[in-house]
This record gives structure tokens, sequence and C-alpha cells, in this order.
């Protein structure tokens, strides 16, 4: 028999899927709540913060040919924040006749005043990010819409999405989205920034308006079949691609979920199957990853017929989110090019160590060499024009290993291999290649590469273990 729901959370609850799931995850998630809800003393000290810090933004507002008003947008404004995981984000809106330029210097010089360890950052129009009162808390311009029609920049929606949840959330669902969040913060799939490719906080939002409780929510998701298509009022006139769909309410032209990648998407689903089967706490609050010895990690680095390569350089001066992505582009293009060239790559990925302001791109392919020549396709023999100048471009090439020859009415050449190790692939190539412009300068500036044994190094201890022991984040 199913014991009664004892404790606030769980009042007025629907229950879902088999009884035997509720009673340890309605244990489980008791544990979680005190640390994840802010208390009155949290939350007085954000309301003292906004309070001060709106003054001072309006008293710098005033001594401008601007009036924008400020509005503070986000988790805090919706009450769905977590006690500990806790951004501020304020708001300032334009009049739509102001130009762009003249918004991102007003916003830039009162953020450089106001906040301590400022740093600019850029979306559709600059923004700047900074310290206030011990908070993280960023200052972004935008303009004042009533209607997502009217945007001018994707930031414009983001005072719509704070009033869309606002009105359709109950108290009740705060804890919902709350749980939710955190439970996606401990299983590595919150945030939809370049790092993570996972769920905004906007999106668990909506995701909870959808399917009113966190339980029922991850009951639901466990079962999803991948290309998802989620909506709360209408379908969108535009045929997204993306794994995870789901039409903003607000502005039906918008995937909310287009930031989810597949790999985390995968990741949330295969954890909310874990966690209906067996829920304990570390699915919301992972145990930290324990370094292997790197006796241990050098048995699995060299006793492989695969190899590890790695190409090292200085990290440039980007944040995150537009680092990232320029890695993963990197990556692609390497993995393309020495494709191409016949070399296989099992896997390719990328650390940064921060400590020391490196680098690693590291590459898992074959360890044997390729053959000493190959064979190159020429044109069909019906065309003689470019007979004569496939036979002149290898008359006397000097990779030229055997004379073009004709095949099935096709010519064919053998050649020489001027390569047969990825790493002297890599080492006569890395340089010429059209990388993202912060990257390519810092190659281009110097760069080293190492492999198997040298790649075992305490820095990156945390970076193999993870990648051996294969072990999801609710599974340390």
């Amino acid at each position: 028999m199913l014991i009664p729901l004892r404790f606030k959370y769980i009042k007025n609850m629907t229950i879902i899927g088999e009884n035997i799931y509720m009673e340890p995850v309605q244990e489980t998630i008791k544990g979680i709540l005190p640390k994840i809800n802010p208390t009155k003393k949290d939350r007085d000290k954000i309301e003292k913060t906004l309070k001060q810090f709106t003054t001072l933004v309006q008293h710098e507002i005033d001594k401008t040919k601007t009036n924008p008003t400020i509005e503070i947008v986000g988790s805090i404004a919706k009450d769905t924040y977590l006690k500990n995981t806790l951004d501020i984000d304020v708001f300032l809106l334009f009049d739509p006749n102001v130009k762009r330029n003249i918004i991102a210097e007003t916003t830039l010089k009162i953020g450089k005043k106001l906040l301590k360890n400022t740093e600019e950052c850029y979306a559709e129009h600059p923004y700047i990010r900074g310290i206030f009162n011990d908070y993280k808390l960023e200052l972004v311009p935008g303009y004042l819409i009533k209607d997502a029609s009217q945007k001018i920049s994707a930031v414009d929606r983001t005072p719509l999405h704070t009033k869309y949840i606002k009105s359709h959330i109950s108290e009740i669902q705060k804890q919902e989205i709350r749980l939710f969040k955190q439970f996606l913060h401990g299983i590595n799939c919150y945030g939809a920034e370049a790092e993570i490719q996972g769920f905004s906080g906007y999106l668990c939002e909506i995701l909870i308006v959808k399917y009113k409780s966190f339980l029922q929510l991850i009951q639901n998701a466990k079962n999803w079949d991948s290309p998802i298509h989620l909506s709360l009022h209408q379908e969108s006139p535009i045929d997204f691609s993306d794994p995870l769909v789901f039409i903003d309410p607000v502005d039906p032209e918008r995937n909310v979920a287009s930031a989810v990648s597949d790999k985390t998407l995968n990741r949330f689903m295969k954890a909310c199957d874990a966690f209906l089967l067996k829920p304990k706490k570390t699915f919301f609050f992972p145990n930290p990853v324990k370094p292997w010895s790197l006796e241990k990690i050098k048995k699995y680095v060299t006793s492989t017929e695969k190899q590890y390569i790695s190409i090292i350089f200085s990290k440039p001066d980007l944040i995150s989110e537009n680092l990232v992505p320029q890695l993963r582009k990197t990556c692609k293009f390497i993995k393309n090019e020495a494709t191409q060239n016949d070399f296989i790559i099992y896997d390719i990925d990328f650390t940064i160590d921060e400590k020391h302001q490196f680098i690693y791109i590291i590459i898992q392919s074959d360890r044997k060499p390729l053959s000493e020549t190959y064979t190159h396709i020429g044109p069909p023999t019906k065309l003689t024009e470019h007979i004569k100048k496939f036979e002149e471009k290898w008359k006397d090439h000097p990779l030229l290993h055997k004379e073009p020859y004709e095949n099935e009415k096709r010519m064919y050449v053998s050649v020489k291999r001027k390569h047969r190790m990825l790493i002297s692939f890599l080492a006569d190539n890395l340089q010429s290649y059209p990388l993202s412009r912060h990257i390519e300068r810092k190659i281009k500036k110097n760069y080293f590469i190492e492999k198997d044994e040298e790649l075992v190094k305490k820095e990156l201890q945390i970076f193999w273990t993870m990648y051996f022991d294969g072990k999801d984040p609710w599974e340390r």
C-alpha cells in the first residue's frame, strides 16, 4: 500500500506510473527541497540588493539623454531561482527609436561604473556582466516591446517570457521548477550555453507549465522519441529540425529548445528513466569526480591499438560562450581534413586547462601507419582533353609511384603518400588551416603536439578519468 503523501510539495499531485515509484521518489525529493529553496534571509538580501542596484542605475540613467525602463527579468523576477545558483538579470529597455550603438554604449558605461570584475559580452549587441554585492549580475540592453512581432533583437523577447511565466505558474509549481532545474544541474544538462548545449531556465519553466509537475515531466520524458515536438498553444509556421522542439508561447517562430544537443537530450532521457527506477540524491547533487591515478590512466592510454594525439596551444582571451563553439568547429574541421586524407579518426575532443591557460585538442586515431601508396582516380577515357591534362599533371610529379593507367574505361595513377602518420600530417598542415580567427592566431604563433604517454599528466587527470570511466554524473 502506498504511504500517504506527507509534505507540502506533494499536496494535490497526480500519482503517475506505478505506485512503486512514488514512495522512494518522494523521500528523495523531500531531502532536496530544503537545499534549493531560498530562505527568508536569502530573499531579503536579494530584495535589498535589487533595490540598491536599481536606484544606482536610475541615478546614472538620469545623467543621460535616454530614458530606458529598468526591468528585472529571469528567474529572480519569476521566483524560480535556486538558492545557491543565482544570477541576477537586469534589462535596460529603450525606446525602439534609439539607435543600437547608443543603447549598447549607455549600458556598458553604467555597468562599468557600478559592477566589479566586469566582462563585456556579445549577443546581437554588447552587454556586461560583473559582481554586485557578491552576486553575479548581467546588465543587458534591449528594446521595450509589447509583442514578439515587434522585436528588434532576440533579447527583446526576454521580458515577455518573464511576464508569461509569472502569469502561468502557481506557487507550488515554483518548487517543481526548482526541482527540475536542480535535477538538470546534477546530470549536467542545465544551461543553453555552448559548453553544455542543454536546457535553458525558460525551457525548464514552460516544460513544467506543460506537464504540471517535475514527476509527471520526467515520467513522460523517459519515453520521448526523438525528434520531439512540443507546444503549449500552437504549432510554428517553421519546420524545425532540432532533436527537441518546444514552440515559444511568446513567439511561435522560435524553438526554445534549439540549444539542446542530441547528446544532452539522450543523457536527460536516460537520467529520467534511471531516477524513476532507482531515485537517489546524486541525481540532484552528484559526487565529485575522483581522479584515477596516473598509473591507471597510463595503462588505458597505452594499452590499445589506438593512438592518442593532442594539439596544444595557448587559450585565446575569449569568454566560454564564444570559445567553445569555435573549438567544436576546429575539431570538426581537423577531423574532416584528416579523414579526407585517409586517416581514421575514432574520436576527437578538447579540454581547457584553466590553471595553465592551455587548450588540448585530443584525437584518437590508428596507431598503424597508412600504406606507402594510394590509387588516385582520374577522368573517364572518353574525355580526351581531361586525360591529357591528367597525364601532364602526373608526368614528372615527385610523388608519382606508377604511370597513369586505364582500367574499365577510366584513368588511374598510383601515388606515394606524403604523410603516413597523422602526427606528421598535422605538423605539416595545421598552421595553414583556415580556422576561426582567435584559434588560428594562437596556432600560428605557437603550438606543439604530444602523444600517448606524454599526455599522462596531472592537468589532464580529470579529463582522462571521465573519458575512460564513462560514468554518468549520478553514478559516481
